[in-house]
This record gives C-alpha cells, structure tokens and sequence, in this order.
C-alpha cells in the first residue's frame, strides 16, 4: 500500500447499488429538463439572446459529468471489519473514512422520496467529531436497516467496555 492507494486491499469492499447510478441519470435529466424551460422562457419571454447559450452550455458540462458518473458511483464502498467500518469513495480525491465502532453515537437511515422512488436508502454514521461523520448512499432499504442494526449494536456494545 502506497500513499497513491490509501484503500486497503486486504478488506472486502461492499459496493452501493447500480440504482444508484439510475437515480443519479434521472436527477440530471430533471436538471436538463429544466434548464431547457428556463432557457426557453429566457429566449421567448424576455427575448434573451444569450439564454440558449448559457443553458446549452450547462447542459453540455452535465452531460460530460454523465460520462464520470458511473465510475464515481463505482468508487462507493464500505467494510465491516472487527473493530472499524470503512467507508471509501472518490476518484480524483479519494476519501477513506475509518469510524471504530466504540465512537459510534448514533446510525441514521434516510431515504427521501426519489430514493424510495428508486429502492434506496443511505446510512449515516454519527460520531462526536462532526468532520468524522460518514455516509453510505444507495443502498436497498434491506441492507441499510441489516447495517443499522449491526452497526448500533457493534457501537453499544464497544461503547459498553469503555
């Protein structure tokens, strides 16, 4: 392991959901969708030149972020391990989240309505540091409340020994 690779490779990542990655293709297609009314209201309405421009040129700097999304999604993990859960994603920055379970407040699970839309939900650790806070997205609802449940009683359990 070099400081270029700060993921582990002796653990066994779990990834998120590939609906995540269809979640995220509807959200910016809602985005374009709306840029193109905006544009159109710009253009007809107030008869602004520079509104389909402006608009062609946000929805083609969304559409080049479409061709990083899959890959960005990919870069989601998360291990269970005897004392620690890693959380990983990024690719340009790399992030690696390591949460030991005795620091564990409290696990939320959340899904709002285009995650239930699409089946998911994300967990989020919280620890008395806020900057250590992490989170999982895109999970099925199954395997967020299985994490939940595991992780708050790895927490109170450790916290217990303290």
């Amino acid at each position: 392991m070099t400081v270029f690779s700060i993921w582990p490779d002796d653990v066994v990542w779990r990834r998120v959901s590939p609906r995540l990655y269809w979640l995220t293709i509807f959200v910016r297609a809602v985005w374009l969708l709306v840029l193109g009314i905006a544009a159109a209201i710009g253009w007809y309405v107030f008869e602004e030149p520079l509104a389909p421009i402006v608009a062609g040129a946000l929805a083609g700097l969304t559409l080049i972020r479409l061709v990083f999304v899959l890959r960005g999604i990919r870069s989601w993990g998360y291990a269970e391990r005897a004392d620690d859960l890693l959380v990983r994603h990024g690719l340009l920055f790399r992030r690696l989240s390591v949460v030991p379970y005795g620091r564990m407040q409290f696990v939320d699970v959340t899904a709002g309505p285009l995650e239930r839309l699409f089946g998911l939900a994300t967990v989020q650790l919280h620890t008395a540091a806020a900057a250590s806070d992490a989170r999982i997205p895109g999970l099925p609802p199954e395997e967020a409340a299985r994490l939940r449940d595991r992780l708050a009683a790895l927490g109170e359990a450790r916290a217990a020994g303290l």
